[in-house]
């Protein structure tokens, strides 16, 4: 694997975990949110983002991409508040599936990722600088 390969192997990470990022920050935007659809109004589903590799060669050297966004199939909570216009017969509502904490937690490792794929450039770019220099 030559050196040029961490630029897209790296790169490709940037962007997904970009991507990632957007997707964890809509959720945590959207977690009180709901969708009026027919004259009925449904909570948000959280959003789920689906990674998959993106080879780059055909050694299997490669990076990830996103593949799709899914939504999260889980359950969406119930809480009693009677008072809600939203509210069914017993009083319960229907609110939103998403975890604060784990959305929370989810967006900040991607953040991460992205800062060491943006190291890892940094030090690739670097590296081939001071091979450029030798012998100089």
């Amino acid at each position: 694997m030559s050196l040029f390969n961490i630029f897209n192997i790296s790169g490709s990470a940037l962007e997904t975990q970009s991507k990632k990022m957007d997707v964890h920050a809509k959720n945590l935007a959207n977690s009180d949110s709901y969708i009026y659809k027919n004259g009925t109004l449904y909570p948000y589903v959280a959003r789920i983002p689906m990674l998959q590799f993106d080879p780059i060669s055909e050694n299997n050297v490669g990076g990830v991409k996103m593949h799709t966004v899914a939504g999260d199939t889980s359950s969406l909570k119930s809480i009693y508040n009677p008072n809600s216009p939203i509210a069914d017969s017993n009083g319960y509502s229907k609110v939103s599936n998403v975890d604060i904490m784990s959305e929370t937690i989810n967006a900040i490792t991607a953040s991460k990722n992205y800062q060491t794929n943006l190291e890892i450039l940094n030090t690739t770019k670097n590296m081939i600088m001071k091979t450029l220099t030798i012998g100089q």
